[in-house]
This record gives C-alpha cells, sequence and structure tokens, in this order.
C-alpha cells in the first residue's frame, strides 16, 4: 500500500479538486487536477504518459497543475491552474473514440477547467476532444501546436536572463546546450541558429530526434545525456522533463544561466533553488519562462490573431527582469521570487473582485 496522502498534498498546497475517471469502453484512465481557480477557470494540457503508479500519476499532475496557476498568474492571464495525466502507452491506446472519451469528461467540470495538447498528446487528438467538449483550445485553424510559441518566449527569456547575468543580451555572442529536441527544444535550437549563437549543442535519447537535427542542422553538436550539465557553455536549456536540476546535477553544472522551457526543472524547488543561487548560477524560473504555450492558447478564448499574441508573448522578456529584481532585492532565489510575482498578483486581483457586479 502507497503512504501517499492526497488529501494532506492538496491542503499543504491549496488545490481546489482531484478527478480521477474511467472510460470502460476505450480503457481511458486519468486524473484533472484544479489547483485554484481564483483568477478564472483552470487551463492546462493534458500529458500522454505510461506512469509506473496511480500514486506517480497523481503526484506529477498535482505537480504540473499547481504550475500552471503560477505560469498563468504571473503571464497576466485571467486564468487558473489546471493539469490533466492519461495513463497508457501513447503507441497503444490512442483512438477517435479514446480522446472522445477525454472530451465528455472534460464537459463534466462545467467550464471549471480547459484542456490543451501537452507530452504526448497532438492538436488532431484535440481535433476529437473537441467534437465533445468546447473547453479546449489549441486547436488546428487557430492557435495550432503551441511549442513554436513556447519556444519563442523561452528564447525572449534567455536574452533577459542573459541581460541580467551578463549585461549584454546578443545571441550571438553566448554558447547553448538545450536538452531535448523533440518539440519546444527543436525550435528553441532553430532560434538561437537563426540569432547566430556562438555554438549550440544539444541532447536527446530519442533517435529519431536526434537524427532529425543531424539532417537539418549538423552544426548542432550532440552530447551523451549523462554529459549535458558538464558541458561549459554559457546557458543550459532544459527542454525535457522535470526534476533534472537536483543534489546530482547542480554540482556538475558550469553555465552560469539555466533557462528552458521543462516544467518542475527544480526536483525540490526550495533546495535546488537555493543551490542555484549559491553557485551564482541564474535560473529562470520555469512557470514564467515556458508560458509562450499558455499565452498562445489562451489568445484564443478572446479571438486569436498570432501577432497579438506574438506580442503577447514577448513581455517574457521584461517579465522575468522584474522577477530578477525581486530577488536580489529581498536575497532569495528567483524560482521564489516568481511566486511572489505570482501571488502578489493573484491577491491583488482577488480584492478587486472582492465586492459582487452583475455581468
Amino acid at each position: 500500500m502507497s503512504d501517499f496522502k492526497v488529501f494532506d498534498y492538496m491542503s499543504k498546497y491549496g488545490f481546489e479538486q482531484v478527478v480521477k475517471f474511467y472510460d470502460k469502453t476505450t480503457g481511458l484512465k486519468g486524473i484533472t487536477v484544479i489547483h485554484d481557480t481564483t483568477l478564472g477557470p483552470a487551463l492546462g494540457g493534458t500529458r500522454l504518459w505510461n506512469y509506473a503508479s496511480e500514486d506517480e500519476a497523481t503526484l506529477d499532475c498535482l505537480r504540473l497543475a499547481r504550475g500552471m496557476t503560477y505560469k498563468a498568474a504571473a503571464a497576466g492571464l485571467n486564468l487558473g491552474g489546471g493539469k490533466s495525466v492519461l495513463i497508457g502507452d501513447a503507441d497503444q491506446v490512442k483512438s477517435e473514440a479514446y480522446f472522445r472519451a477525454l472530451g465528455r469528461f472534460v464537459q463534466s467540470l462545467n467550464g471549471r477547467y480547459i484542456t490543451a495538447e501537452d507530452v504526448n498528446t497532438t492538436t488532431k487528438d484535440l481535433d476529437y476532444v473537441n467534437m465533445e467538449t468546447d473547453h479546449v483550445v489549441g486547436l488546428e485553424g487557430k492557435s495550432g501546436n503551441p511549442s513554436p510559441m513556447t519556444a519563442w518566449g523561452a528564447f525572449c527569456g534567455i536574452r533577459a536572463s542573459l541581460k541580467h547575468q551578463f549585461g549584454d543580451d546578443d545571441i550571438s555572442k553566448y554558447t547553448f546546450a538545450v536538452q531535448g529536441a523533440g518539440q519546444t527544444g527543436y525550435y528553441l535550437i532553430k532560434y538561437l541558429l537563426e540569432h547566430q549563437a556562438k555554438k549550440v549543442y544539444f541532447s536527446e535519447i530519442n533517435e529519431r530526434h536526434i537524427a532529425r537535427l543531424a539532417e537539418e542542422h549538423p552544426e548542432v553538436e550532440f552530447v551523451k545525456p549523462e554529459d549535458y550539465f558538464k558541458l561549459d557553455v554559457d546557458v543550459l536549456s532544459p527542454c525535457a522533463l522535470g526534476g533534472s536540476l537536483n543534489d546530482k546535477t547542480i554540482p556538475e553544472i558550469k553555465a552560469k544561466v539555466v533557462a528552458g522551457t521543462a516544467n518542475n526543472v527544480l526536483l525540490e524547488e526550495d533546495i535546488h533553488g537555493q543551490m542555484l543561487k549559491d553557485r551564482g548560477i541564474l535560473y529562470a524560473p520555469d512557470f514564467v519562462i515556458n508560458a509562450g504555450g499558455l499565452i498562445n492558447v489562451a489568445h484564443e478564448l478572446k479571438g486569436y490573431e498570432k501577432d497579438r499574441a506574438k506580442r503577447d508573448i514577448e513581455r517574457i522578456y521584461d517579465r522575468l527582469l522584474e522577477i530578477y529584481k525581486i530577488a536580489d532585492k529581498e536575497n532569495t532565489h528567483t524560482q521564489e521570487a516568481a511566486k511572489i510575482f505570482a501571488t502578489k498578483r493573484m491577491e491583488t486581483i482577488a480584492l478587486v473582485r472582492s465586492n459582487y457586479i452583475k455581468r
């Protein structure tokens, strides 16, 4: 029996709702977590992963949903944080019926939760979800695949981090290493190359993604995953799964900036955020720098215009500079500074909306 106590975890971190669902026709097994709806309905993608256990899936969903609350608040959106995870092998379970069943469960939440794509789900999958619910964004013909916009936001955030750490945001003067080259990492590498980065390395475990980059950009040098954090570069950009900054990897880091698109990069926020600060490494808080995709799909809710969405995403640059100032002023690590920034907005808007006005 597991000793993970979900209600204790919800109480500790202020969660509103955890829903587990199962569809007997398709075998769909999933979890939706709504963390906080102070600012508006919870928005967060649906991740499909072959988790080792239900507890592992639940904890991942909880962590991701909480991150989405901070991400939406820090991004200036009138949205809360939520997430869904589906348990299964993506190569085996996907079908029209499978995602239509998901859509019906999303619909049952009556607008409290809006879904989008995430790891192992695509815009094509969302089209099936959309057959059963309107509470879905990131659709073809609207904002589409959020990965290029997530990567663009990270690119802007990298420039802000360079500006704060080195006083100059000229990409051509620096070296970079990207971890993960499937979606957001792939596009981030393209942006770095387009702006004449001095040198770009990448690490990846998927042979297809390795071959794609070797064919398209042979100047980008592959490094083995176990050597990634040891690279002597200016910027590390984690763009894979979370927890990669931990007791083992942080002491290996030579880079002075860590800024990428992955969620929950710090295995333990306070411990490892402080470790990076103590070593003089500037960390771009994940839920701020990777908010481009969320900002992009959120624009669907008010009528999507790509140029307007891109301009909104580019504000990540100024937002990060403000957060770095908070970190310096409060003498705290940047992840905590970002939470201060996001929490202040949530508290302020909650007070503004404390009086009843019919709309």
